[in-house]
């Protein structure tokens, strides 16, 4: 392997043969989750670069380390008393570390923070020391090196790994012979300060000890076997995804489905490295992998990779006759969406209406300001505003080349007595979405589930 680029002389990409692990919170909040991690790893031999979330919730009544992190910042920088959430955080390490019998080395470490509170320290900082001490405690239970990625990971301005990460991280991991532990959720910022992800934590950690190293395959390991092809509270057990384009995966998680975060997947989509989602409670299971073209027997068998869909939508058409020939009609609609600060989510159109449709809470307690507006700016012969719409996802890459696709989800909407409110299909032809009342969108997602999953 390359380290840090990760070019062979030839040009290729230099693939190195190991496995980046990261686990999330519910697979770390115990000593006996932990046991299950050290089987996982020691299972296969190229799982070498390990990253952690912070520990869990152990049970329904559980709080999680990072929330008593944030409890014990926000109570040390008023002068408050923050020892009684400071203990229930040393309680779980001290715990965690006696239970697996590891040579005491975290008292020190939290005595050192206890200390950096007192005195102030950020809330970024706080809120990381979660990961640290995770970090730590599983180095040692698995006889690891510890990396600190507040010296490696660079996080800029923007929120988004800083491109130095590469080369500074692949080569601080370029032995593939040694076992790595890597604390997610957290790196530094140009000033050198700890500054954590703003969103996918952990899993946007993952992705870039990933790229970073060129790994063969980057696994997220939490308690879940993969991916659905549809909300299970919707769907009675819906059937699990086998594997699923990054393309695919940006689309449901748009729409709504608890998938990995397109920032969280964009280091390792963009060098295209494998994601495979696995269960810490079931290993066997082999999971959902994200991949960025099907397998050909994957691309066979399934003529769509999802259905998902939101309740949170509002949508305002307007119609005017000869729309079409008024130059700049829509670019004059959208202005007013903008001078209002207001992002748009999609906007169909026929040849004498356009509609356009937004998270509604954009327009709560703004509707008859904005509707106004667009009455002065374009002079509609009608406009019509919808405070309360379901947008559903049809999703998948074989659509494109799969008659009938369209008939299946209609005919099934007809036959569950679903009203379709909107229809709209961008030029890639990887989703169809579909508008419908937010008490049918239930009914409409069985109904479109059921069209393709027998």
């Amino acid at each position: 392997m390359t380290a840090g680029n990760g070019i062979a002389p030839d040009g290729a990409v230099a693939r190195s043969s190991r496995i980046v692990c990261k686990f999330g919170g519910s697979s770390l909040a115990g000593p006996e989750q932990l046991r299950k991690v050290r089987a996982i790893i020691e299972a296969d031999e190229r799982r070498r670069i390990i990253v952690p979330s912070a520990p869990g919730k152990r049970d329904t009544h559980d709080t999680k380390i990072t929330d008593l992190l944030y409890l014990c910042h926000h109570a040390a920088s008023v002068g408050a008393d923050f020892s009684g959430s400071f203990s229930q955080i040393a309680d779980r390490f001290t715990g965690i570390e006696q239970d697996l019998g590891i040579a005491p080395v975290i008292a020190g470490h939290l005595e050192q923070f206890q200390a950096a509170l007192a005195r102030g320290v950020t809330a970024d900082y706080a809120a990381s020391r979660g990961e640290h001490f995770c970090g730590l405690l599983l180095a040692a239970w698995l006889g690891a090196e510890f990396v600190d990625p507040a010296e490696f990971v660079i996080i800029g301005p923007n929120g988004l790994v800083d491109s130095q990460t590469w080369a500074l991280l692949g080569d601080r991991l370029g032995d593939e012979s040694v076992r790595y532990v890597i604390p997610g959720f957290y790196g530094r910022d140009t000033e050198g300060h700890v500054r954590t992800f703003s969103r996918g934590g952990s899993d946007v950690s993952g992705a870039v000890a990933a790229r970073a190293a060129n790994a063969m395959l980057y696994e997220n390991w939490t308690d879940v076997s993969g991916l659905l092809m549809a909300d299970p509270r919707i769907v009675d057990k819906p059937r699990p995804m086998e594997e699923v384009t990054y393309s695919e995966i940006r689309e449901l998680s748009y729409m709504g489905a608890s998938v990995l975060h397109d920032e969280a997947m964009a280091p390792v989509r963009e060098v295209g490295i494998p994601v495979n989602i696995r269960n810490t409670n079931a290993p066997s299971h082999p999971g959902t992998r994200i991949v960025a073209r099907l397998s050909p027997e994957v691309e066979a068998s399934t003529q769509i990779a999802g259905v998902a869909g939101k309740t949170s939508f509002a949508m305002i058409t307007i119609g005017k006759n000869l729309m079409n020939r008024e130059v700049g009609f829509v670019y004059r609609l959208l202005g007013v969406f903008e001078h209002n600060g207001i992002p748009f989510e999609h906007c169909p159109s026929s040849i004498d209406s356009v509609s356009v449709i937004v998270e509604s809470n954009w327009l709560e307690g703004r509707s008859e300001q904005v509707l106004e507006e667009i009455r002065r700016t374009l002079e509609p012969d009608e406009i019509d505003f919808v405070p309360s719409i379901a947008l559903i996802a049809i999703v998948g890459e074989g659509m494109a080349r799969t008659p009938g696709i369209a008939a299946k989800v209609f005919t099934a909407l007809a036959a569950a007595g679903v009203n379709v409110r909107l229809i709209n299909q961008g030029a890639s032809e990887l989703n169809i979405i579909v508008g419908v009342a937010p008490d049918d969108y239930p009914a409409a997602v069985r109904a479109i589930y059921g069209a393709f999953v027998a």
